[in-house]
């Protein structure tokens, strides 16, 4: 049997222990981990323990006698699969994205050529400080995957995106890597979460989407190993392990990025739109005045699935629209599916409190051969059915 092998970098942070925690669910796996640890990270974690839970040799010093004898970052670096830096630190980074080969981890980032995944952790202020975001923008046009980081509380006190993503989301973008589906080298286009339009400085027109239902869809495509990029409306969630994502809030900004992220195989539109936005937008916040409340007129919002839908050259070979009804679900599915010009619809019933913005869902989809009910289920399970019915559509 082919057994599949990872060079995993440790970066030196308070993150580095959950390395230990993703070398067991590899080794588990059947996977081989090469370790290296940065001197950073063996202030966290020890040589023995990360050895004895890869059950290999952790390597440390670029100019170690007997391991650079015969260039061993050179050997190290080609003879993995895949390489995986987690923690994936601002200073391992900014080397990479520079091309600086200064210790073993970036000489061996530098002579590698096989696929790189970083899962980075840092204090909040570094991850958004403007250095770091440009690194990340060229690792990402160089080809490098990122998963998280994740928002949270942080050892530093400080609360906001830097942590580092857990070891199993770490682990499934890894499986993804080194496993390719059905769906490998496909594009999709997925979106999701609801848009919000604003009527002043702190006033939105908006819906009650959650976003889980189309993070979930996202996440399933990218586990069959679809490149997926995810435009979504401002949500609480953290984006799925190997999911591309662009933060959009209104409608216009919406079709914007879906049109940007064309061509694409398939698009799978989840997100909430705002059929309308208030035509004035206020510059400052609205009082309440002696005259009552302000009389606000809306206008049309772009219909972004019946645009792409229609795109001419540029449209994806399958198009899903989702239909978020309250009454009449099938003649509302069916009216939706022949005015938008899409393949399927995906309708749910939102009149009942649990659907929209809970973790279950219940849906009719609809295609040119009829319809098909799928009974309540965790919307990660409607995801994983929908992704494994679009690969079979697309193989």
């Amino acid at each position: 049997m082919d057994v599949k092998r990872v060079l995993l970098i440790v970066g030196g942070g308070v993150a580095a222990y959950k390395a230990l925690e993703l070398t067991r669910l590899l080794r588990k796996a059947g996977i081989g981990v090469s370790p290296i640890l940065t001197s950073g990270g063996a202030q966290f974690v020890t040589p023995l323990a990360l050895s004895a839970l890869a059950e290999t040799q952790t390597r440390t010093d670029l100019f170690s006698l007997d391991d650079e004898a015969e260039m061993g970052h050179i050997e190290l670096s080609r003879s993995a699969d895949l390489v995986v830096v987690a923690p994936a630190t601002a200073d391992l980074m900014a080397k990479a994205a520079s091309g600086l080969a200064d210790d073993l981890a970036s000489a061996a980032l530098l002579a590698t050529d096989k696929p790189v995944l970083m899962a980075p952790a840092m204090n909040v202020r570094m991850w958004l400080h403007p250095a770091t975001q440009r690194n990340l923008d060229r690792l990402k046009a160089d080809g490098v995957a990122i998963v998280g980081p994740d928002e949270g509380a942080m050892a530093c006190g400080e609360f906001g995106p830097g942590r580092l993503a857990e070891p199993d989301a770490i682990f499934a973008a890894i499986q993804a890597k080194l496993a390719p589906g059905p769906l490998f080298g496909r594009h999709i286009l997925v979106t999701a979460g609801p848009t919000e339009e604003p009527l002043d400085p702190v006033r939105v027109l908006t819906n009650r989407s959650s976003g889980k239902q189309g993070y979930a869809i996202a996440g399933a495509l990218a586990a069959l190993g679809v490149r997926v990029t995810l435009v979504s409306g401002p949500t609480a969630l953290p984006a799925p392990p190997g999911v591309e994502r662009v933060d959009v809030k209104t409608a216009r900004e919406m079709l914007a990025a879906c049109e940007a992220a064309l061509p694409a195989d398939a698009a799978v539109f989840v997100a909430a739109v705002s059929d309308w936005r208030p035509d004035t937008v206020f510059g400052v916040k609205l009082k309440k005045g002696k005259d009552g409340p302000p009389s606000v007129h809306l206008v049309e919002n772009p219909d972004i699935l019946a645009t792409l839908a229609a795109a001419g050259p540029w449209r994806p070979r399958l198009v899903i629209g989702f239909a978020a009804e309250t009454n009449d679900l099938e003649a509302n599915a069916r009216a939706k599916l022949a005015r938008k010009g899409c393949d399927w619809i995906v309708a749910n019933d939102v009149s009942e409190s649990a659907i929209m913005g809970g973790d279950e869902n219940e849906v009719l989809l609809i295609d040119a051969k009829g319809a098909e009910r799928w009974a309540r289920a965790s919307k990660d399970e409607i995801a994983r059915r929908l992704a494994n019915r679009v690969a079979k559509a697309l193989a």
